[in-house]
């Protein structure tokens, strides 16, 4: 393990004379609250390292060398998203197994599946819902960690040259570009909408003013107890006792008997202010206006659904790889506006008859 400055500047320029580098990461989404990136792994020729960033080491030096390199990832949206979040990090090149796969047709291609099938390696998945900040690890969660990026290079070797046989590497390096943009860029909260959960679309407006205080008050409580917010209280809960409290109805039948007394005091004092809200300033119940395509964007969408299925038979993919049921209908409603927005072999095939 990589845990001080020491070895990090051994490893170093090991790091930046390789040849190939492939990266994985993992956090601990479902122990603590707000997660955090946990572990990163490193495969390079002969090695397979494990980098510790909850020690008390400077990552920007790693950083900085694996952007010199194309990383070889697989399901790469969740450790990019964790990566520019956490650590202000944006590769500059990727190499998606996960994608490769899909493109050319797999419909297992989970990296277990595509080792197996390719590789001919059976992998232990046993530890996926680890804890990993606990530290040390185990002995098998360091075998599954190293695991998990060892086979990347000789895959990705193999994915990359059915990929070129069947001339569909443009369309791979298209989609990984692709897949950075989306992962990395800014994001921006709606906070009108970032407490509205399943279940709330049915609320009237002075249950929302409830759920909303509810849910605030969630959130503070899972941060405090760094558990997940579902650990603090679930989501039906909150709906629940936000209709009970809009109708006059005791909420303390709907709260968990296990509650401690500081925590059920919180819950109810949320209560309390989310039904003093005024109806006024109570929340909108939002509607989503749907506007009945007319017969000649119908018609559109149709042709556009069977050249997209066509094509999708011809190669053998999932057809929702070249577009999804909304593009197809954006695209049926204004081409000249969305079509821009496509991949390039996206637009190309669609636009083939």
């Amino acid at each position: 393990m990589i845990d001080t400055e020491e070895k990090l500047a051994a490893f170093l320029p090991e790091l930046r004379a390789a040849q190939w580098v492939s990266l994985d990461t993992e956090a601990d989404s479902l122990h603590a609250y707000p997660e955090k990136v946990c572990l990163i792994q490193i495969s390079i020729a002969g090695q397979d390292r494990l980098v510790d960033p909850l020690a008390e080491i400077k990552l920007e030096p790693l950083l900085d060398a694996l952007n010199a390199h194309e990383l070889i990832m697989h399901g790469a949206d969740y450790d990019l998203r964790l990566l520019e979040k956490h650590h202000e990090f944006i590769p500059s090149s990727i190499f998606d197994t996960m994608l490769a796969g899909r493109l050319l047709g797999e419909r297992q291609f989970g990296l277990s599946a595509l080792v197996e099938k390719f590789l001919g390696v059976k992998l232990d998945k046993g530890s996926q819902k680890a804890n990993w900040a606990q530290r040390p690890l185990t002995e098998r969660m360091e075998k599954y960690a190293r695991a998990d990026t060892h086979y990347l290079k000789p895959l990705a070797d193999k994915l990359r040259s059915e990929l070129a046989a069947k001339k569909r590497l443009d369309w791979h390096q298209e989609s990984c570009t692709r897949l950075i943009e989306n992962c990395t860029r800014p994001q921006t909260v709606d906070e009108d909408a970032v407490w509205r959960i399943k279940g709330s679309t049915r609320l009237s407006r002075a249950a929302l003013a409830v759920l909303r205080e509810l849910w605030h008050w969630r959130e503070s409580e899972a941060v405090r107890a760094d558990r997940p917010p579902f650990f603090v209280l679930n989501h039906e809960k909150l709906v629940e006792i936000a209709t009970a409290a809009a109708t006059n109805q005791p909420v303390e039948k709907s709260l968990p008997p296990q509650m401690s007394p500081r925590r059920r005091s919180g819950l109810l004092e949320a209560v309390k202010t989310g039904v003093a809200v005024p109806a006024a300033a109570q929340p909108e119940i939002l509607r989503h206006h749907f506007q009945r395509p007319d017969e000649a964007e119908f018609k559109r969408y149709r042709e556009l659904e069977k050249i997209r299925d066509a094509r999708a038979n011809e190669l053998a993919i999932d057809s929702t790889l070249i577009a999804s049921r909304p593009t197809l209908g954006d695209l049926a409603r204004d081409w000249e506006h969305h079509a821009p927005l496509l991949m390039k072999w996206q637009r190309e095939l669609l636009q083939k008859t």
